[in-house]
């Protein structure tokens, strides 16, 4: 109510009294009294809590117009809120006692003592008190911290009956976001609004961290000064924390053009810092007990415990994820494989948990990256400011470039970065990357738009529109949240140990490699110099088997082919164990054309030892050698029976059985290849060799330790198995020889080998090129009939020649050391491989192959 107020004259007071510089709302009284309880108050529509005809006398006391209980309990208050430095309440005094009854808060300021009191009111205390426990009830089953915020902001605004309460919190630019709300379904939504770190000032977010409750039950009412306004000493009173200090009248336009009419607001603080605040909005003069507010300021507390354990409840999710996400890793890269390898699937595991758009690394030197990321040159143009944070720093930001000014070069792919450094030295690093994104955040007015004139001058004045307004952030990704930061700071840990397992298992790795390496150049140069032994000797003592130069050179190269053939064969299958009868058909095939059909191979298959293969193929090969030049297979009519098998003691047995051909005389004398079938079996595999030259046919019986020869899975124990036949001898025409045949080989003896073979064959025309160039050459002159191409040309292929044969339609085959493999590492039309070292028969057969 309104009234002549008290005029109290304090001009000259013994003990100095305090006022407000500023103004008190209308609802109360304000009183500020030093050590002696020298009285200076105003009234505040409380009706006179004096005898207004009652003149107080300079050096009045409080004892002498407040009752000695009432005196007593505010005195008692007083010590405490010292002792604490808290605001101290009284519900329910009589003051004056009267039977009226007040409610009073005190507190200290500087050296004062600040006694505030409101009318008392019929809430009572211990009501309210049950009142709160289900509220905090619905607020722990609250899964969430959005679901926290929202249950809170529903549950207050049904216990303090204002039309709109929110639940605003601060982010770490100081602006701020309506994240829950609960209002009348009649009000527009404020929630997801935005508002700029202006509209609460950095001062003001100061107070409301030192006092939690801020209230203002009419902001139509008109403040009442304090007089006067400084105290003898010309300085305010700081009324910071009390209940009945007036607010800003910047604040008051701010609310009138929001139509509010009442408006509170309770500080949310968690770990000493403010998160956020309730902010309760009410249309229409709201005036709350004492009692309830205190009830809705302890809720804000209880309620800021419970928000601070799901933030410590979040935090523990956050590093489940983490620790899960570090087991991943571990066990993903437990191969060793390096970690450029593994940057898609590692982005993946990562991008679970902390949303990213690209990743890349840099590790060693070598740049790789994934998804939307810069490319190399761009992150190196970045990486000297990389080097110049710490080595345990992990650089963030939503716009890189802001802070590292090369950046400006990829913002618009990659606008933000976490970057995680992996190593000291050299610098290492592992980085996500998130795209510009032209970010809507809808503000609550214009955010730039901090200052105009109002009534209160040309100063910071509330905007005059809070029609929502969208602001396109550009350059900007995303923000990294403190949560993600916190994850990436144990992935880094990860990634560490990653790398360091990683290198530990490349340097045993290269350890294992180098001694690998070392044996197996050992071991190749083991066998290189058995072979050239192998070879000399072959040739020494083949030497007196011939009578020119012709049969010289076709002992030789039958029985080299023989141990290519074989080398071959074991290579073909990683030096493991290879089939016997495919040695057989080998040999019939190649030296004995169109008889291989009455070569018959009878019984199971053999696995023959690498060790025993090269020594059978020799003895095979000179024992078809004998049958084609005197044995059965010499003319028309005689075969060849091969009989395999397996004795009790699992060792292999080879009968061998000449039958139909002429009368067999015995060699008059022992030559080389009588030498090779007699004595190879025994002398090295400490078996078995018996010849018998009968008249009807040459018998042989060999026997192989099982230590050399297993039967096959594969074996054929149905009985016969005969040997495909060779093609038959060419015989070539003037035509044919017409268009000559391209050889593409680098070693000149194995070009003129060739190409004497093909003269002998009836080739005029044989053109040799030692290069691809050459040959291509060449082939711009004229087209041959056919061509053979050497695959590997010392430092090149001839892959392009084999393209252009390809291209002009003219058949070729490539003639290598390789095998197989080599025609599948070609992309052209090869008719087929010819091992080295090859013979005229492979020829013949080339060339039959085309007469066909």
């Amino acid at each position: 109510m309104s009234g002549t107020m008290p005029q109290v004259d304090l001009s000259s007071c013994d003990r100095e009294p305090i006022h407000q510089l500023g103004h008190i709302q209308r609802f109360g009284a304000l009183i500020a009294v030093t050590a002696d309880w020298i009285v200076a108050f105003r009234s505040l529509n409380l009706g006179e809590i004096v005898d207004p005809r009652h003149e107080i006398a300079i050096g009045d006391r409080l004892a002498e117009h407040f009752s000695h209980a009432a005196m007593q309990a505010i005195r008692s208050r007083a010590a405490d809120a010292h002792e604490l430095g808290i605001v101290e309440r009284l519900f329910g005094v009589d003051l004056l006692q009267n039977g009226r009854l007040f409610d009073v808060a005190v507190h200290l300021s500087q050296s004062f003592v600040i006694i505030e009191i409101e009318p008392g009111s019929n809430d009572g205390t211990a009501e309210l008190s049950s009142s709160l426990r289900p509220l905090m009830s619905k607020l722990q089953k609250s899964t969430s911290i959005d679901d926290l915020c929202l249950s809170a902001a529903t549950e207050l605004k049904r216990f303090l009956g204002f039309d709109r309460v929110m639940v605003y919190r601060f982010h770490p630019d100081q602006s701020g976001e309506v994240v829950a709300e609960a209002r009348e379904p009649h009000l527009e939504p404020f929630e997801g609004l935005r508002y700029p770190k202006t509209d609460i000032p950095a001062q003001a977010r100061a107070l409301y961290l030192r006092n939690l409750f801020r209230i203002i039950a009419d902001v139509d009412e008109e403040p009442v000064p304090i007089e006067p306004v400084t105290s003898l000493g010309g300085e305010p009173l700081d009324l910071s924390m009390s209940t009945l200090r007036a607010v800003s009248p910047i604040h008051i336009e701010y609310l009138h053009n929001m139509g509010v009419g009442a408006s509170l607001s309770i500080s949310i603080v968690i770990d000493g810092k403010l998160w956020g605040l309730f902010a309760c909005h009410h249309y229409a003069p709201l005036q709350l007990s004492y009692p309830k507010r205190t009830m809705a300021e302890l809720f804000s507390q209880l309620f800021s415990l419970q928000l601070q354990l799901a933030i410590e409840t979040a935090g523990g999710i956050v590093k489940d994820k983490a620790r899960a996400l570090h087991e991943q890793l571990m066990s993903q890269m437990v191969g060793g494989e390096p970690l450029s390898d593994n940057l898609k699937s590692i982005g993946q595991a990562i991008g679970r948990i902390i949303p990213h758009d690209g990743m890349s690394a840099y590790i060693d030197g070598a740049y790789t990256s994934h998804g939307i990321a810069p490319n190399e040159e761009e992150f190196l143009a970045i990486v000297p400011s990389l080097n110049t944070s710490s080595t345990g720093h992990i650089v963030h930001s939503d716009s890189l470039k802001g802070i590292i000014p090369a950046a400006g070069a990829f913002s618009a792919r990659a606008a933000g970065a976490l970057i995680i450094p992996v190593s000291r030295r050299p610098r290492d690093y592992v980085a996500l990357w998130r795209k510009e994104l032209n970010k809507v955040v809808t503000w609550a007015g214009n955010p730039e738009k901090v200052a105009d004139v109002g009534p209160n001058g040309d100063r910071l004045t509330p905007r005059k529109s809070f029609a929502a307004w969208q602001q396109s952030v550009d350059g900007r990704s995303a923000p990294w949240e403190p949560e993600e930061i916190s994850i990436a700071e144990n992935l880094r840990v990860t990634l560490l140990e990653v790398i360091l397992r990683i290198t530990d298992e490349q340097v045993q790795e290269r350890a294992k490699a180098q001694e690998r390496q070392e044996l197996l150049i050992a071991e190749l140069n083991h066998r290189v110099r058995n072979i050239l032994t192998l070879i000399r000797s072959v040739i020494g003592q083949s030497r007196s088997e011939a009578t020119d130069v012709e049969g010289f050179a076709q002992i030789i190269g039958g029985r080299i082919q023989a141990l290519a053939m074989a080398h071959d064969q074991i290579t073909r299958h990683q030096w493991s164990p290879a089939s016997l009868k495919e040695l057989i058909r080998a040999e019939a095939e190649a030296y004995l054309a169109g008889k291989a059909d009455r070569v018959i191979v009878t019984g199971p298959d053999a696995q023959v030892a690498p060790a025993a293969y090269t020594v059978l193929a020799l003895v095979v090969h000179e024992m078809m050698t004998n049958s084609a030049k005197y044995g059965s297979l010499c003319d028309s009519t005689g075969q060849l029976f091969i009989e395999l098998s397996f004795n009790r003691h699992t060792d292999l047995e080879i009968n061998w059985r000449e039958r139909g051909g002429p009368a067999v005389k015995a060699p008059q004398r022992r030559g080389f290849g009588s030498t090779i079938i007699e004595r190879s079996i025994p002398f090295e595999l400490k078996g078995d060799a018996e010849v018998r030259y009968n008249l009807g046919g040459v018998e042989a019986d060999f026997l192989i330790p099982s230590k050399y020869a297993t039967p096959s899975e594969a074996g054929d124990d149905a009985g016969a198995d005969t040997a495909a036949p060779a093609p038959a001898a060419p015989q070539i025409s003037n035509a044919d020889s017409r268009d000559g045949v391209l050889v593409v080989e680098d070693s000149m003896i194995i070009a003129m080998d060739a190409e004497d073979m093909l003269r002998s064959l009836g080739f005029r025309t044989v053109i040799v090129a030692s290069s691809a160039a050459t040959a291509l050459q060449e082939l711009a002159r004229h087209e041959p009939l056919f061509a053979i191409l050497d695959y590997n040309l010392g430092d090149e292929t001839s892959e392009a020649v084999a393209e252009r044969l390809t291209a002009l339609g003219v058949p070729f085959w490539f003639v290598t050391g390789y095998g197989d493999a080599v025609a599948q590492l070609s992309s052209s039309d090869a008719r087929g491989v010819i091992q080295k070292p090859y013979s005229k028969s492979d020829l013949e057969g080339i060339v039959t192959s085309l007469s066909r």
